[in-house]
């Protein structure tokens, strides 16, 4: 059984998103976003509700796909709390964990305004 411990919907999606799409980084930021920032995120309404921190084994939802988290910066739960930003990064676990980053494997498609974005823990 899993719990969603943070949502949040697509807003819109950033022109040049996509070519970050597919070199597997997703940058999210919560509105308000300045300009230059929204260009190349997927910009969502916020999550409401108690924040819980995402932790390595979670799920990172977006649609109906779901990739699973094997590594959390330091800033990233901060960032996402106070301003829904984080910057996903898929299969780089040859790379660097950066501070607000968030490292996860698997694959997922474009994703479409409206969707989902959410992040599931799953309990035993």
């Amino acid at each position: 059984m899993s719990t969603t411990i943070w949502q949040s919907e697509i807003a819109r999606i950033g022109p040049d998103a996509n070519d970050m799409f597919e070199g597997g980084v997703y940058i999210l930021f919560g509105e308000p976003v300045p300009d230059a920032l929204a260009e190349v995120s997927l910009v969502h309404k916020g999550h409401t509700g108690e924040f819980v921190p995402v932790q390595a084994g979670d799920e990172f939802v977006i649609g109906d796909e779901a990739v699973t988290v094997t590594a959390v910066g330091d800033l990233a739960n901060p960032n996402l709390q106070e301003l829904g930003h984080v910057v996903l990064y898929l299969n780089a676990d040859d790379t660097a964990l950066l501070p607000g980053a968030i490292q996860a494997t698997g694959s997922l498609s474009t994703p479409t305004e409206g969707a989902f974005v959410s992040v599931r823990r799953n309990e035993a």
